[in-house]
């Protein structure tokens, strides 16, 4: 059998012998994603609590980058907008510069994981 033959085989879900589908897993290498920190922690609150939402998303990977793409948009957004806040402004003091800065990152990571990635 030639290649062509078995990626035939395959797309058409036709039979094929134990040979058949070792050289179709030779020809066709599964694709490995690489997600972001958000992509994946979406990943893994589908796998664990929303499965069949998982399971009615067409295109997973596609999602998952697009919850990166959106978390790191929200990031920006929200990082402008509160380092103008009063709250999170910069005093000179650098351990009060840095637990503001600590409580703004927390903050904005607070609203992205509850906007994009626990979301049923």
């Amino acid at each position: 059998m030639n290649d062509a033959t078995i990626l035939a085989k395959a797309d058409k879900n036709e039979g094929m012998t134990v040979e058949e589908i070792k050289r179709y897993q030779e020809l066709v290498k599964p694709q490995k994603h690489v997600y972001g920190k958000y992509g994946t922690l979406a990943l893994h609150y589908l796998e664990d609590y929303n499965l069949s939402k998982m399971w009615g998303i067409v295109n997973l990977p596609e999602y998952l980058h697009g919850i990166d793409r959106q978390a790191e948009e929200m990031d920006g957004i929200l990082r402008e907008k509160l380092s103008k806040s009063e709250q999170y402004k910069r005093t000179g003091d650098f351990m009060e510069d840095y637990r503001r800065l600590t409580a703004m990152d927390k903050a904005i990571e607070d609203e992205i994981l509850s906007e994009l990635v626990y979301v049923d």
